[in-house]
């Protein structure tokens, strides 16, 4: 066995994440001259105070909703403890009778039984007794945690007042984009952060959301969440609130957790030499943290069980129909986030495919349930509807007992059946409303496209897209479920969890450990599949699945207009922008008009959302581009897009499109305030009305998400014919890490699986030919005019990111000995010289040998 003898060093990169001449800087600012906010040591938690803060309407709003979370935890647990031993429930059923001297009704105070005989009962129970006392621990812990996040959003208040100069009034009523511009103006005179002279809307974002992009990564990789197979289900996703939870207390901030701190990884975990021994000690400490859930089972269930009764029975006696509803599920966001993507920007791309993913799986409903749902809902209505006649001829007929029972269960049931009866107007058209679908979740295999129809589509996406019900119940049960898949499940994965942090860890300077995935380095994690081809050295293992890294790489881009990749990332965005808007401007003018009005737009942007768009002529060539089959639906992918376009009316009364009938030159400068939601609206709207304000960001925010979804079809078509005919050895949900070393044996690898056909294929799995409808490529993704796209293209010029270090293979030193890359090494794996990363990783060398191997994290300078 070779022994590697070998020392950590700085890989040089080829760009810096900080301005030319200033890798090393720290800045040195007279004690005098230091503002409140000079060099702040935990940046990660100011920042998500700072994010907090405004996505909670201001301080005022903030405290009062962290009083009345203190207030409903003691009004649920006194309320239940009262119900269950101070009611005498035969007075209150008129099951025993009250002597009254003074009247013959029953009060509601006759059915409270006496103080002393209350508190006997309560300190008999010894199941009572338990749950006040873990209660009382719990809700004095959340008070004293109530009271210092109370300082420190005093402090973020000044923060906002002094330094951004923004009131509380006004901050509800400000973009994200527009605080976080401020905060990159002011690092230039209160050096937040002294290891870097100029912050960017990277670093922001990395530190927001750290820990996060590595659930997303893991989640891509799928190390989580942990599938099962169930008899007459196939393969299910179980993902829920407890268990996210314990997931981040065992690898971000519990005790032993893998971080020493918020920013920094530990030094350990850096080094692949005792992999093995870290594995043990994470599968040990997933085993007691395990083992504390099923002890305090009991409690946890009781509360979740109380908590949903009070939260949801008002809502479902008022809309019993309310748990036929759907919603995105936890493992759905967690799927189809974008790396960098902050929580509201999650939430309003979802909730823009919320209206058409509810359609579409209303267009599965059974024929049969059908049948029976309308026959239930006749007889319900006949018996109500003689119920109702006699309470209106006398009144006395609700005095009967169980008639009022009645009419309320009836009217329940005829709401129920009346959810399962489609609407007779409705036409199955379940393609186009899935190219709308993934216009905005921008995530979705391949053997979908083309069918869409299929029951087998249908319930793959049900895992993202699930009942309001079948939330509330995986919530309920989550209390059981959560120890055993701590203790049989998540533990065997310890070991793929220790190799993950390790290969996919980099150190940013002035930012820290962060996810290397975040780093949105096509050249490190790119997929030649996904427009990266030529421009990638990612191994399989490195390359991040279903075009996540491009994707969220665009995303970003348009998100941020103001920032600055690098000159290898600015390349990469531009060309593909470039390309789009080209092969859009291929055919004839008069074959394809783009607005009802004579000077039409330039901008294909604002033709899907106010006007149709006859695109079918548009065609490229063989080379990888769209073709007029594939081109075909896009005339009504464009329609269902703009149909579903909360702003399309408002465009069209008020007229906020104007621009688009303004001369071109003016044109260039518009295209670039809509390239993005970043985009200042009050400062857009200056002098113009409150509403005009309103509608203005409305607007700009519809623009970007509109150019991130044409994006997003592009994309996806552009991959698709790219993997047409290829062979894929992936699933959309990967069984386990391709190549994660030796934690997984080779012939468990190749062992086929008897369930694939249930399960998502990614998007490299082979499908059939789509059909005419398959979703079209928007070749009109780019920013609104030709003029506005180079505009956009040439503000892309300074790097400001410095990428995964060692992008290069591995080679042998001067003394023989190997140097390590991070491209193509597998989980504890070694790439030899001229050779690309194998398939399965090489043996690894003997445990005492490893530790004099170079740590398995680089720092990005």
């Amino acid at each position: 066995m070779a022994h590697f003898d070998t020392e950590y060093q700085r890989l040089e990169a080829s760009y810096s994440d900080s301005p030319p001449g200033e890798e090393n800087l720290l800045m040195h600012v007279p004690e005098g001259a230091k503002s409140h906010w000079h060099h702040i040591e935990n940046l990660d938690l100011f920042f998500q105070r700072v994010y907090n803060l405004h996505q909670k309407n201001g301080f005022t709003c903030m405290l009062l909703g962290e009083i009345f979370e203190l207030v409903q935890l003691l009004f649920v647990i006194g309320f239940t403890v009262f119900l269950a031993n101070c009611v005498d429930y035969d007075i209150l059923f008129a099951n025993k009778f009250v002597n009254h001297t003074d009247s013959s009704k029953v009060t509601l105070p006759d059915a409270f039984l006496p103080v002393d005989v209350c508190s006997a009962r309560i300190r008999d129970n010894a199941f009572v007794i338990f749950v006040l006392t873990i209660s009382g621990v719990f809700w004095l812990h959340r008070l004293l945690k109530f009271l210092y996040n109370v300082c420190c959003y005093w402090e973020i208040r000044s923060f906002y007042i002094n330094a951004l100069k923004m009131t509380m009034s006004e901050l509800p009523y400000a973009t994200w984009q527009e605080v976080q511009a401020r905060i990159v103006e002011i690092q230039k005179e209160h050096q937040i952060c002294i290891h870097k002279k100029e912050l960017t809307e990277l670093d922001i974002y990395h530190r927001i959301l750290r820990f996060k992009n590595y659930m997303v990564a893991m989640v891509n990789k799928s190390l989580l969440p942990v599938r099962f197979q169930l008899p007459g289900l196939g393969e299910s996703v179980f993902y829920t609130r407890g268990l996210k939870y314990n997931f981040e207390l065992i690898f971000f901030w519990g005790p032993g957790s893998l971080f020493e701190n918020e920013w920094s990884l530990k030094p350990e975990y850096k080094r692949g030499g005792n992999r093995l021994e870290l594995a043990d000690r994470l599968a040990s400490r997933i085993l007691w943290i395990g083992i504390a859930n099923l002890l305090l089972c009991p409690v946890i269930l009781v509360w979740q069980i109380l908590y949903a009764f009070f939260s949801y029975t008002e809502v479902i006696k008022r809309e019993p129909g309310s748990l036929g509803a759907r919603c995105w599920s936890l493992y759905g966001r967690c799927y189809l986030r974008h790396f960098n993507e902050l929580d509201h920007e999650l939430m309003s791309r979802l909730s823009k495919g919320y209206k058409a993913a509810s359609k579409y799986m209303n267009c599965f409903l059974s024929p049969l349930l059908t049948v029976v749902a309308k026959n239930v809902a006749f007889f319900a209505g006949s018996l109500l509807a003689v119920l109702i006649a006699l309470t209106i001829y006398d009144e006395d007929v609700l005095a009967v007992e169980h008639v009022l029972s009645s009419i309320t269960l009836l009217g329940v049931c005829i709401t129920v059946c009346r959810s399962f009866i489609p609407d007779k107007h409705m036409v199955f058209c379940p393609e186009q409303l899935l190219r709308v679908i993934l216009a905005h979740i921008h995530y979705m295999p391949d053997h979908w496209q083309g069918n869409a129809h299929r029951y087998e589509t249908r319930d793959q996406f049900s895992q993202l897209f699930q009942y309001k019900a079948v939330f509330i119940l995986e919530e309920l049960i989550s209390p059981v479920v959560t120890p055993i898949i701590l203790i049989f499940c998540l533990r065997r994965k310890s070991l793929e969890i220790i190799d993950f942090f390790r290969n996919f860890t980099v150190e940013v300077i002035g930012v820290g450990d962060t996810c290397s995935f975040a780093q949105m380095d096509i050249r490190q994690h790119g997929h030649p599949a996904w427009m990266s081809e030529g421009k990638t050295e990612a191994s399989i293992y490195q390359q991040a699945e279903d075009g996540k890294t491009e994707l969220s790489l665009m995303h970003f881009a348009i998100t941020n207009p103001q920032w600055q990749p690098s000159q290898e990332t600015t390349h990469f965005i531009s060309q593909l922008k470039e390309k789009v808007h080209r092969e859009a401007r291929g055919g004839p003018s008069d074959t394809h008009p783009l607005s009802l009005s004579e000077s039409e737009p330039r901008s294909l942007i604002a033709n899907v959302l106010v006007g149709p768009s006859t695109l079918n002529s548009v065609h490229f060539s063989a080379d990888g581009s769209l073709t007029n089959h594939a081109a075909a639906g896009l005339g009504n992918g464009a329609s269902a897009l703009r149909s579903l376009s909360p702003i399309s009316s408002s465009l069209q009364l008020r007229g906020s499109l104007s621009v688009a009938h303004r001369p071109s030159g003016h044109t260039s400068t518009t295209s670039k305030a809509m390239a993005g939601s970043g985009t200042d609206a009050w400062t857009v709207s200056s002098g113009s009305s409150a509403w005009e304000g309103q509608l203005t960001s409305l607007v700009l925010s519809e623009y970007a998400s509109t150019e991130m979804s044409i994006h997003a079809l592009y994309m996806h078509e552009f991959h698709k014919q790219q993997s047409r005919g290829e062979l894929s050895r992936h699933t959309w949900h990967r069984q386990e890490s391709d190549e994660s070393s030796d934690s997984i044996p080779d012939e468990v690898r190749s062992e086929p699986n008897p369930h694939s056909r249930h399960l998502l294929r990614s998007h490299t799995f082979p499908t059939t030919v789509p059909s005419p409808c398959a979703i079209p490529t928007s070749a009109s993704a780019i920013v609104s005019t030709a003029r506005g796209q180079e505009g956009a293209a040439s503000s892309h010029k300074s790097s400001s990111q410095r990428p995964f270090s060692g992008s290069t293979a591995d080679s042998f030193s001067a003394g023989g000995r190997v140097l390590r890359s991070a491209r193509g090494v597998p989980m504890g794996g070694w790439a030899e010289e001229g050779q690309a990363a194998p398939r399965h990783p090489d043996p690894l060398p003997e445990e005492g040998l490893e530790d004099d191997m170079p740590p398995h994290i680089h720092k990005v300078t």
